[in-house]
């Protein structure tokens, strides 16, 4: 959706071997495929067994790394990570995973906390100046605070686990372990697979096949999982209540990754599929809007017996436009990112899939470029419910009042965007699509009801919508 959908969050990878001494290159490989997660900056720490070696830049994987930086990052455990900045902003100085000069532990985070007022009172309490410190930077200083006081890094998890509150999936490494940490709600995503000789964390399944490692199990919620050498060991800090973030299975996660043992990419064609089943329209043609949609459109098409064709094409070597700073720069990459092909589009009925939409202005703009590539009719259909309430859980979403449909009916939409017809998957068809239980879901995005407690911030929402 370029400028118009919510900014990814962030990708973290790790492996932990007896045998591999080069892991930041398994590391490298499984952060080109966690690329979609985060393309602002990309970091490796590595251990030799008696220090920490980190390196870290802003760009994109391919960008960041070359064979002599993965030539010093020796050892047989390594953390990496993909950012997209949602606290803290964007600058170099806040690039992960999180390490000091004194080289005990690195941190690379996936998530958001939402208050981070325990943690500034703990260190307030400590007499420790944390100002410039971001959530994450917050949590690796209280965990090397007690790591310093003599704690083992499990023993320091388990007193740091109670000031975090918020979402986090995340990557500990210290001279000899690896910790794999996600609270108790299982906002967002972490798998652990197997590999000769050890074994490898990852934000999604859908990296673990390009380094030939095998699935075994997530990280439940709540859980601390340390590995050292080959083996692995279970803590269970809190008690589990899974409410895995729904728009994972919306758009973020790749269509080949597996969610609460779904395959994303099918529970996309059920979007479609009961997108169809909502909607019944005389149309021409199904085409999505690359690529996140794709699967959608085809489960549409499938159902609806419409054809599907791509009625774009993406210029893929645009970068991502979320990550410009500036609106006007946004807008004009979204400008160069899609091409219309009129022989597809010219004189047809057009039934457009798309997965959300957030201000409503790059759907503007697709339906503007299917009018002036011919199209007699252009009809948008959207395989998620309306957005109308801000993110606290790591998804860099805009104030709520810039969510047009916190402030816009579904026939007001239709008429900003200038399309012929607006449809909205329903609230209970995307549950069903996804074959999880409700319960198992966060879904404030679509309702305003915030598993995790955010505290303070609730002043920032209005739930009278």
């Amino acid at each position: 959706m370029m400028d118009d959908i919510l900014a990814e969050k962030c990708g973290i990878f790790g492996v932990c071997s007896k045998d591999v001494d080069e892991a930041a290159r398994l590391v490298y490989v499984g952060l080109w495929a966690l690329q979609h997660r985060g393309q602002e900056s990309s970091g490796i720490t590595s251990t030799d067994g008696k220090t920490l070696l980190t390196y870290k830049a802003s760009g994109l994987v391919a960008q960041v790394f070359s064979e002599e930086h993965l030539q010093i990052l020796k050892g047989r455990m390594a953390i990496g990570h993909n950012r997209y900045s949602t606290s803290g902003g964007s600058d170099d100085a806040h690039n992960q995973p999180v390490v000091r000069k004194d080289n005990h532990i690195a941190l690379a985070h996936n998530g958001n906390l939402a208050s981070v007022v325990k943690l500034e009172e703990f260190f307030r309490e400590k007499k420790v100046d944390v100002s410039g410190y971001n959530d994450t930077e917050l949590m690796h200083e209280a965990l090397r605070y007690y790591y310093l006081k003599g704690d083992t890094i499990e023993q320091a998890m388990k007193r740091v686990f109670p000031l975090c509150t918020g979402v986090f999936s995340m990557l500990i490494l210290t001279h000899d372990k690896m910790v794999a940490v996600r609270d108790e709600y299982g906002i967002r995503p972490l798998s652990i697979a197997k590999i000769e000789g050890g074994h490898v964390v990852s934000s999604e399944t859908c990296a673990f096949p390009t380094i030939g490692a095998f699935y075994l199990r997530d990280v439940h919620p709540g859980e601390m999982v340390v590995f050292y050498k080959d083996k692995m060991k279970s803590y269970h800090l809190a008690k589990p209540k899974q409410k895995l973030d729904v728009f994972e299975f919306v758009y973020f996660a790749r269509p080949d990754s597996m969610l609460l043992g779904q395959s994303v990419n099918e529970v996309r064609k059920n979007l479609g599929r009961n997108l169809a089943k909502e909607y019944k329209i005389k149309a021409d043609v199904v085409v999505p809007v690359p690529d996140s949609a794709i699967p959608a459109a085809l489960g549409y098409s499938e159902v609806s017996g419409i054809p599907f064709d791509h009625g774009f094409i993406k210029n893929r070597y645009i970068h991502r436009t979320f990550i410009r700073p500036v609106q006007h720069q946004r807008e004009r990459d979204a400008q160069m990112k899609l091409n219309p092909l009129p022989s597809v589009l010219k004189g047809k009925r057009v039934i457009v899939i798309d997965d959300s939409i957030v201000r409503g202005t790059t759907s503007r703009k697709l339906v503007s470029l299917l009018r002036r590539a011919g199209a007699k009719k252009v009809y948008m259909l959207i395989s998620s419910p309306p957005i109308k309430f801000p993110d606290f859980y790591g998804i860099d979403t805009p104030l709520q009042k810039d969510l047009i449909a916190s402030h816009m009916s579904v026939e007001q939409i239709k008429k900003f965007m200038g399309a012929d017809g607006l449809y909205f998957l329903s609230y209970k068809g995307l549950i069903r699509a996804t074959g999880v239980p409700e319960n198992k879901l966060s879904t404030s995005l679509f309702t305003g009801t915030y598993p995790v407690d955010i505290l303070e911030r609730k002043k920032e929402v209005s739930f009278d919508i």
